[in-house]
């Protein structure tokens, strides 16, 4: 079960890998960084379920 605090922990993780990965690739529409890019946009789309829900996330 997540908590808000743990899914904003795992985006601001993810976040500072997908910065990591442009300034490797120094390409927004190389193959990794747009799937590190949807793997990011994906834990928002949850955390904002989460927030509309207002329920732990499985």
């Amino acid at each position: 079960m997540k908590t808000k605090d743990g899914m904003k922990f795992d985006i601001e993780r993810e976040r500072i890998k997908l910065h990591k990965m442009k300034q490797r690739y120094r390409d927004f529409n190389h193959p990794k960084v747009l799937e590190q890019s949807a793997v990011l946009d994906e834990l928002i789309n949850q955390y904002n379920r989460f927030l509309r829900e207002d329920k732990p996330i499985a």
